[in-house]
């Protein structure tokens, strides 16, 4: 939706530097720009692409604003406030058409808001509630006495098994699968006993969870997935996971049942956490670190060797292998000249 750059300013509450009445119709990265969309910078790498985009207008803190050779729009967090725009000109206003399809198979004791779409082949189970106008995309199985809140969309092929309670305005992309059985096994002798999996699944309010991730259920009790909580494609979260409000997870994270984690923490790529710890609010991994211990404290943790030549990365692991014993060795060295 075309707008001027002073109405965008207005809506979102930035400060005008240049021709308040440029259209912007779009958005674009400062290399590919076109005069037109409106592009950002938050980071200070990308000065040199700022100083000879062609963008219509940049998003950008105040510091660097002297630097834009075109109008700007200047704000305390230049990343938000392009997310944003981007909606506002990009993404279409949904207007639910509540409809049931055909092929929709709903269980006579469903409970399904009037306002609500059902589309083709996604079966509702007994005892389901799906509360206003909620969107169950084609394929999705939601299983019984599972509890949607209002304006939650599913996208095709979502399932949600039996138990699993949802919140309102949350997102679930193609290939989500909350309520399965987590990994539970009892050993005995040779073989393994499988152990029930009782509990279920409750989402809060606004969260997001990305294309074919699981959540599984929870043992006894529940796993639980606080407000705002983002999760990113393909992550596994174990059984009795409890994952703290506004959390967010990036690809490929994989954690372990019964892990409590706080509030505001962020996770890189391909984090893993080992089961039954406790990590504290404000907590950031970096990409592929392995979480082996309890975090007490907030901070930025990180636990994988960087990338390196094949021979360097070799030596500096046998190296790593062995920086206890040189400590100790350097400790006993030490010693030996202070008695001397």
């Amino acid at each position: 939706m075309p707008t001027t750059l002073g109405e965008l300013a207005d809506r979102f509450d930035c400060k005008i530097r240049g021709n308040p009445e440029i259209i912007i119709d779009s958005v674009g990265t400062l290399l590919g720009a076109t005069p037109n969309a409106i592009s950002f910078l938050s980071n200070p790498a990308y000065i040199k692409q700022l100083k000879t985009t062609r963008a219509g207008a940049v998003i950008l803190e105040e510091r660097h604003q002297d630097l834009c050779p075109v109008p700007a729009l200047v704000a305390i967090n230049p990343y938000a406030v392009y997310a944003r725009i981007a909606d506002f000109l990009h993404t279409p206003k949904v207007v639910i058409d509540p409809y049931i399809h055909p092929t929709a198979c709903i269980s006579e004791d469903a409970k399904v808001a009037d306002s609500s779409r059902i589309s083709a082949h996604a079966v509702i189970g007994p005892g389901a509630e799906i509360g206003e106008s909620v969107v169950i995309s084609e394929g999705c199985i939601v299983g019984a006495k599972v509890t949607i809140g209002s304006k939650t969309r599913l996208a095709p092929h979502v399932v949600l098994m039996s138990g699993v309670e949802v919140g309102k305005r949350c997102i679930f992309h193609s290939g989500v699968v909350c309520g399965s059985d987590g990994f539970g096994f009892a050993h005995e002798d040779e073989s393994w006993i499988k152990v029930p999996q009782l509990g279920g699944i409750v989402i809060g309010d606004d969260v997001e969870i990305g294309a074919n991730t699981t959540v599984d259920r929870g043992t006894i009790e529940n796993t639980v997935i606080e407000d705002g909580v983002k999760l990113d494609n393909l992550i596994q979260i174990g059984h009795n996971v409890h994952i703290g409000a506004h959390t967010v997870m990036a690809a490929l994270c994989g954690i372990a049942g019964s892990t409590v984690i706080g509030k505001r923490c962020m996770f890189g790529g391909a984090v893993v956490a080992v089961g039954h710890l406790t990590i504290c609010d404000d907590a950031v991994f970096t990409f592929h670190s392995t979480i082996l211990k309890s975090i007490t404290e907030p901070g930025t943790y990180s636990g994988a060797l960087s990338v390196d030549k094949s021979p360097r990365w070799r030596r500096n692991a046998a190296r790593f292998k062995s920086l206890d014993s040189l400590i100790r060795f350097g400790r006993g060295t030490l010693e030996k000249e202070t008695d001397e």
